[in-house]
């Protein structure tokens, strides 16, 4: 029992079956009536009292610490006292100070009350004064026509009356208000005077003394008008020194007449009047004052300057203008357009740079330049630049294609480059509009001529009938004709070329001026006509391509008929023969080089290339129908092998473009031929075959196969592949 007792002195006493030490504890110790439950409870209790004497144990062990903490309180307990002690003073001391602060801080304040007052009646003193002065020194300034300092006495006594507002000065204000009202019809008949005489450095003296008068709003409105009136006037001098040289030129040239210049003299005008007297404008009425005199003077722009550009419009001619002159009306109507641009953005941007502007005003302004009468008309201009394009592109083009003739050197006719470069001269100026609609209806016109009457001059050469006829007279080549077929031909291909570089080059330069993506894909869609119409040409270029071999390929064809004659059964002695004597390449390749190779120096090299891959074309064919139809013999292949050899060798040296897939069935023929036996084929074919690519199909391999006078025809037939 002990040693249990023992282990379980460690137990934590929440681990008890029973609370010990309360009254449900002795309640559950009597109702006990069995001697096992007793022990056990008994033993629970000597654990639970000896847990309780080792609590009590080390509480014990703490009292030495706790005493001596105890001690050094009761220590602190009395430096708290002394601590008490002084704060107590202190709070009295500060007190004291603070109840004599309150008592300085009310005579301050009332010293500084009376000092306020007295200052103010000193300035008073000091107003009754200056107002005195005031009021005899406008007299004697009135007098003296001394008016700047009149104005600084009304404008210093204003002040003084708004400040201190004194019904006994009322006397003095009535005096003053005199004398301001007679200073403001002098300084009023005086600027009406110099407005009149144009005297602008008088007119500065008086509008500056307009706002000491607190008459800035009425100084603005006369000040304007003047500047006004000077530009209006130089315009009208110009613009009417204009319309006489228009009628004293009537019928002449109008390269003298130069309304360009007018409206950039009107523009230059207005826009330094802005500049030049933006000190003057702020001094009147800050930033409001500048967006005001933009507006006004806005207004002559919208007169006059609209006059300028449909005086310019009429000098051109309403019937049928001549055609040599339309390039410079166009020019110079671009001009006036871009100048009109330069001009309004200009103008906008100032507006906008101003910080201080009424925010009604500025927007307001921007929308007058938008909507006025200037800019309307520069709309009207452009759709009249349009139509006045239109003309001008159709009437050159057709003079183009009139006076076409073969330029010395040259491949083409002048037909070719003299309607490009009208064509580009009139996008890149529809593009210079920066006006989207001018640029797809002037992109419109250009390929609607492209392909109307320029396709159909194209092709009018290569229609004519008989034509390939010609080219051959007595067996011999005709320079003349071959000249004009080729140059015919060398024009479609050209101009194919000229229309693609016409659209890259229109669709960058639309890039740079049209950001917005819907009007780049307006630009875009309108050129991908310009892809149709390459096509177009590459098309009715292969046609006539077609034609002149169909003239050619009949001279050719003879040789090609002599070589069905040729055996290639051959012996050693016949294929060492043969290698001497050439039985019908070197004859083949004449007949070429006469009726082919003549014309290489009259084609570009693109037109003249298609034709000699055109011309293989039709010489493979015939000779792997010839081919088909002959017996060989092991040297017979390496006959074959030769020849295809050589044809490669001559047509490579012919044409720029690769000419050996031409002939790869040919070649493959010929490798076939040259086999030891029948079962060689297997180490070429299929997942032998590397990098050939077989262009001969089993059944064909086969035929090749059973072309060889010692295949047997089982073994041919064994194959699998």
């Amino acid at each position: 029992m002990a040693l249990r007792v023992d282990s379980d002195e460690s137990t934590n006493i929440d681990s008890y079956s029973s609370k010990f030490g309360t009254p449900e504890s002795l309640e559950e110790v009597r109702k006990l009536t069995d001697v096992g439950a007793m022990t056990r409870l008994l033993h629970e209790c000597i654990a639970y009292q000896r847990g309780l004497d080792l609590e009590l144990d080390t509480i014990l062990s703490h009292r030495t610490d706790l005493d001596k903490q105890l001690s050094s309180l009761q220590k602190s307990a009395q430096v708290l006292d002394i601590v008490k002690a002084d704060a107590e003073h202190l709070c009295a001391s500060v007190s004291s100070t603070s109840l004599l602060a309150d008592q300085v801080s009310a005579k301050v304040r009332q010293l500084d009350l009376a000092q306020s007052r007295v200052n103010d009646t000193l300035l008073r003193i000091d107003a009754i004064v200056d107002r005195s002065h005031c009021l005899d020194g406008v007299r004697k300034a009135l007098d003296s026509e001394d008016y700047e300092s009149a104005a600084s006495f009304v404008q210093t006594f204003l002040q003084l009356d708004a400040k201190y507002k004194d019904s006994a000065a009322s006397d003095q204000r009535e005096q003053l208000l005199s004398s301001k009202k007679q200073l403001e019809g002098i300084v009023r008949r005086k600027l009406g005077e110099a407005v009149d005489q144009r005297d602008h450095s008088t007119v500065l003296r008086f509008i500056r003394l307009y706002p000491p008068l607190a008459l800035e709003e009425e100084g603005l409105q006369v000040y304007v008008a003047y500047l006004k009136k000077v530009i209006a006037m130089r315009s009208r001098i110009e613009y009417e020194q204009l319309v006489e040289m228009m009628s004293d030129h009537r019928g002449n040239s109008q390269n003298e007449v130069n309304f360009v210049s007018c409206l950039t003299n009107l523009f230059k005008d207005i826009v330094l009047a802005i500049e030049e007297n933006d000190e003057t404008l702020r001094s009147l009425c800050g930033e409001d004052g500048i967006v005001y005199a933009i507006c006004e003077l806005q207004e002559e722009c919208d007169s006059r300057g609209s006059t300028i550009i449909k005086n310019d419009l009429l000098s051109v001619g309403v019937e049928g203008p001549d055609p040599r002159e339309i390039e410079v009306y166009l020019e110079e109507i671009l001009s006036l357009t871009q100048l009109g641009e330069d001009y309004t953005g200009y103008m906008i941007s100032k507006i906008r740079g101003l910080s201080s502007v009424d925010p009604e005003l500025g927007p307001r302004a921007t929308k007058a330049f938008r909507s006025g009468n200037f800019s309307k008309v520069v709309q009207d201009i452009t759709g009249y630049y349009v139509i006045l394009e239109g003309y001008f592109m159709v009437e050159n083009v057709r003079k183009a294609i009139k006076i076409d003739e073969l330029a010395f050197d040259s491949l083409t006719t002048s037909m070719v480059d003299d309607v490009f470069y009208v064509l580009q001269s009139c996008c890149r100026r529809s593009i210079s509009t920066s006006n989207i609609n001018s640029v797809i209806a002037v992109l419109s016109n250009a390929v609607s001529l492209l392909g109307g009457e320029y396709n159909e001059a194209l092709q009018q050469k290569i229609r004519e009938p008989n034509l390939g006829a010609k080219l051959f007279t007595g067996g011999v080549a005709v320079q003349k004709t071959g000249t004009e077929i080729a140059t015919a031909l060398n024009n479609m291909d050209v101009s194919g070329e000229y229309a693609l570089k016409l659209r890259h080059e229109i669709e960058e330069q639309c890039a740079e001026v049209f950001p917005a993506p819907a009007d780049r894909e307006r630009v875009k869609s309108c050129l991908s006509e310009l892809n149709e119409m390459n096509n177009g040409f590459k098309k009715a270029l292969n046609i006539g391509l077609e034609q002149l071999v169909a003239t050619v390929t009949p001279r050719i064809r003879p040789v090609l008929d002599t070589v069905a004659t040729i055996s290639y059964e051959l012996s050693e002695s016949e294929y060492a023969d043969n290698e001497v004597n050439d039985p019908w390449v070197q004859r083949l390749l004449h007949a070429v080089e006469t009726n082919v190779a003549w014309l290489q120096p009259l084609m570009t090299a693109n037109n003249y290339d298609s034709l000699v891959h055109l011309v293989i074309d039709f010489v493979v064919k015939r000779l792997e129908v010839i081919m088909m139809q002959k017996r060989f013999s092991q040297l017979g292949g390496l006959q074959l092998d030769r020849d295809v050899r050589a044809l490669v060798s001559y047509f490579s040296n012919m044409t720029q473009r690769t000419v050996r897939d031409k002939f790869s069935r040919l070649t493959q023929m010929a490798t076939i031929l040259n086999l030891e036996k029948v079962s060689e084929i297997l180490d070429f074919w299929g997942e032998n075959s590397g990098p050939m690519t077989w262009r001969l199909t089993p059944a064909e391999v086969r035929r090749v196969l059973s072309l060889r006078v010692d295949f047997k025809s089982e073994a041919i037939a064994a194959l699998k592949l």
